[in-house]
């Protein structure tokens, strides 16, 4: 099968997430990078578009997805992995340039881009998809199938903790210092940096719909302009209720996302530091440890397998699942069938995340009130 061609926006020197993207695109093959815009600095862009060995090196994002757009051998798809305040422009200017898009979370930095993209989005033909790379763990496949065929039962109870010790004390650096700048990030910090992945994990598993949020966000670290540390209580729709905790500040944690589920039939537990383990209860039980690759696991989640139970399989291996899933539905779009049966998060996603944003923002603002969570149509939180 001839790959796929991939563009990138951002991800030059010194960057993280675009490095991560890239090694995940090639994994199983379906993507070949040809051409990117890597930086705002022309030098750096012209110097890590050489170390990659593009074919084609941009200076400038629009620029780059008109001529892509013309190209007798032009991109399939373009990701995105800019900080969040240039994620707009290049995704608008490639989806109205007819070409897919592959954005990194979240969104956007404010709720006016948001709408935004998802009026470009209305108006194009291309598709896009968001990378939440947790969704598409093999066992949080499998977590989300259990749930859905009632395994848990009705959801009583939803946990989430996503705690980080790396912004713990000031620090300086090019991942720092755009993530605790407003002006880059938006007006949240930890809240939309992890928060919004616990959040995102937290519906994707459990189905659950959010209705109303209540958000004490703080700042511990003295001189910093965005919240490194936050505590949002949930309710659902059907009476369901949840804590959401996210923190930068956790000293002792390193990326300990965790979800813990409770139904009147059984409960699930996972942990993404040790994300080949997915701890389920039925009620009245004992405690069955379902293990990636293993015995029990259900089967939707085991075709994402690459290898042998036992073996680590997680981050990288995350992202490289959606990017295999976007190249799957971008081929079927074009054959004109059905694509896979998983869900890859798409635009409704990234907008429920830029939801989340406002409402916790909204509701710290307000002393931790409780605030409804309303879809984005440019109306504004209200007390429920």
């Amino acid at each position: 099968m001839v790959p796929l061609k991939l563009g990138m926006v951002g991800g030059g020197q010194g960057a993280f997430i675009g490095g991560v993207h890239r090694i995940a695109a090639r994994i199983d093959g379906h993507w070949h990078l040809v051409a990117g815009a890597l930086s705002s600095d022309p030098e750096r862009a012209t110097e890590s578009a050489g170390e990659l060995g593009l074919a084609r090196s941009y200076t400038d994002y629009s620029e780059m997805a008109r001529a892509e757009a013309r190209h007798p051998d032009g991109i399939d798809a373009v990701a995105i992995v800019t900080p969040n305040h240039m994620h707009a422009g290049p995704v608008v200017a490639f989806l109205r340039a007819g070409i897919h898009v592959i954005c990194d979370k979240p969104l956007a930095a404010t709720p006016e881009q948001a709408h935004e993209i998802a009026a470009a989005a209305g108006d194009s033909t291309a598709m896009f998809f968001q990378t939440y790379n947790y969704t598409a763990y093999p066992l949080i496949r499998s977590a989300r199938a259990m749930v859905a065929d009632g395994q848990l039962g009705r959801i009583r109870v939803a946990q989430v903790e996503y705690a980080q010790d790396w912004l713990a004390s000031e620090v300086s650096n090019k991942q720092a210092d755009w993530r605790t700048d407003p002006a880059k990030s938006g007006a949240a910090g930890c809240v939309g940096d992890i928060g919004t992945h616990a959040f995102n994990l937290l519906c994707h598993v459990s189905g659950l719909k959010c209705t109303e949020l209540a958000a004490d966000l703080s700042t511990f670290v003295p001189e910093r302009r965005l919240d490194d540390n936050g505590h949002v209580m949930l309710r659902f729709d059907g009476g369901a209720k949840g804590m959401l905790w996210s923190s930068q500040v956790a000293v002792g944690r390193e990326n300990a996302l965790s979800l813990r589920l409770y139904g009147d039939k059984g409960s699930l537990e996972w942990n993404q530091e040790n994300p080949n383990l997915l701890r389920f209860t039925p009620f009245g039980a004992a405690p069955r440890l379902l293990t990636r690759g293993g015995p029990d696991q259900p089967e939707e989640g085991s075709h994402h397998l690459r290898t042998p139970p036992g073996h680590p399989e997680g981050y990288l291996e995350g992202f490289a699942t959606l990017y295999t899933q976007a190249a799957t539905r971008i081929r079927d779009a074009r054959r004109g069938v059905t694509s896979s049966r998983n869900h890859i998060p798409n635009l409704q996603d990234g907008l429920a995340g830029m939801d989340f944003i406002t409402a916790c923002l909204d509701s710290n603002a307000r002393n931790a009130a409780w605030v409804k969570l309303v879809p984005s149509d440019g109306s504004s939180m209200s007390d429920p």
